[in-house]
């Protein structure tokens, strides 16, 4: 039976437009249709309220998953929520998004393969499933198996995506600030900039390649760890073979016991501080299916470098401060660690200090417990429940620097994982060791 999600990528600006048009056409309707029911119910509600509905978060995945790209790249960052911020049915359907791209067709996949590898493409493999085993923003992962008898995974880049990042990421901000999701007066451009840059990076196949060779040395040493080997022959910019390595979704690590758990937990946990205070090069993208655990051998493998990114020095000084002033059991050093990072205003000092600094204490009363409890979801909770006035007072938001985002995209990423898989670890013990 044929795949329902195959469907050909839209490669010309105009058809990517048209999808996103069709797509804020739907959502609009779906707001007119939720206001007039509201209202009828005798209820005032805000812009907002009606763009993040259910029936609208089903169709901005539709047409995302249709699109792939950089605009469905965007709609994976929004999706990396604890179920907290978002409300938790949103965020299950927008989780769909991780890895649940529509596919190509096989007359398209045939006609990328032929570019990258020659119209004799077949002659290298002695079995290609045209089936992916996953399809994400960028491009969809095919198991095939060389003429040597090599297992390899190939990651094929969808046509056109390269070339549409620059408008998709135009385009979609232009539809966050008609819906008023954003406030007027933040400048994004800085930001939007720079992810045009990263996903130029991303959709280069030969850059992802070497910064999978660095991570292989770089964890080379620990046993914790499986990074695949980038197969050269064969690597084009947009076609990436390497060795298969098995595993199953990170997730099953909750099907373990207690100790092995934690011990998964913990090494992600020290990745990302070895990343941030040691290789200067971090991996930035915490989609879960970049990650496979292996039972057998209680080993985590690693996938997809292309979010590779290298740390500046006072990014990697601010992370350091803030760390150092979160220790301390004290609010003020907090406060101007995460004022100088951009991540607090001053008007959300001024008119929020007291949630501030609940906040504040509610975490640092968790570090000081030996063991920090990622399945206690109350904590969680009290945490939106102080957050909800800040979240609420968008004339006050800020935006930290472009790097910043990026790191604390990767941060917010393992800790939402680390909830998910219900992990213990000594937090503060780990966190002392770079302070």
């Amino acid at each position: 039976m044929k795949d329902p999600r195959y469907s050909p990528v839209r490669t010309s600006r105009l058809g990517r437009l048209a999808t996103l048009g069709q797509m804020a056409g739907g959502v609009a309707t779906g707001i007119m249709s939720e206001g007039l029911r509201r209202l009828a119910q005798g209820e005032r509600p805000q812009l907002s309220d009606l763009i993040l509905t259910p029936a609208n978060a089903h169709k901005v995945t539709e047409h995302l998953s249709r699109m792939r790209g950089a605009a469905m790249k965007l709609g994976q960052m929004l999706s990396l929520d604890a179920g907290e911020i978002l409300p938790a049915e949103l965020q299950a359907i927008l989780a769909q998004l991780r890895n649940h791209a529509h596919i190509m067709p096989p007359a398209q996949l045939e006609q990328v393969m032929r570019s990258a590898w020659g119209t004799d493409w077949r002659r290298h493999v002695s079995r290609f499933d045209t089936h992916p085993l996953a399809a994400a923003s960028i491009g969809q992962v095919h198991r095939a198996t060389l003429r040597s008898g090599e297992e390899v995974a190939v990651k094929v880049q969808y046509p056109g995506v390269a070339a549409s990042i620059e408008s998709d990421i135009d385009n979609v901000a232009t539809l966050l600030r008609i819906s008023g999701l954003l406030p007027q007066r933040l400048d994004i451009t800085p930001h939007l900039a720079e992810a045009k840059r990263q996903l130029r990076e991303e959709a280069d196949y030969l850059r992802e390649a070497a910064q999978m060779q660095q991570y292989r040395a770089l964890l080379s040493d620990d046993p914790r760890f499986l990074v695949p080997q980038p197969i050269e022959a064969l690597l084009t910019p947009t076609v990436l073979p390497m060795t298969f390595m098995a595993g199953t979704p990170i997730e099953t690590v909750l099907l373990q016991s207690a100790p092995e758990r934690d011990a998964a937990a913990t090494a992600l946990i020290e990745l990302v501080l070895k990343e941030l205070f040691d290789f200067g090069l971090m991996q930035t993208d915490p989609n879960f299916a970049n990650y496979r655990w292996q039972r057998e051998t209680c080993k985590i493998v690693l996938l997809d470098f292309g979010a590779t990114r290298s740390l500046t020095r006072p990014s990697v000084d601010a992370y350091r401060n803030l760390l150092r002033a979160g220790l301390t059991g004290k609010a003020a050093p907090v406060h101007q660690a995460l004022v100088a990072m951009g991540f607090l205003t001053p008007q959300q000092l001024s008119k929020h200090g007291r949630d501030i600094d609940e906040l504040i204490g509610l975490l640092q009363h968790r570090l000081e417990t030996p063991m920090f409890d990622f399945s206690d979801r109350q904590i969680i909770a009290s945490l939106r429940d102080k957050a909800t006035v800040l979240i609420g007072d968008r004339a006050t938001w800020g935006l930290p620097s472009p790097d910043g985002l990026f790191i604390q995209r990767k941060i917010a990423g393992m800790v939402l994982l680390n909830m998910n898989i219900q992990a213990r670890l000594p937090l503060r013990s780990l966190l002392e060791r770079y302070a």
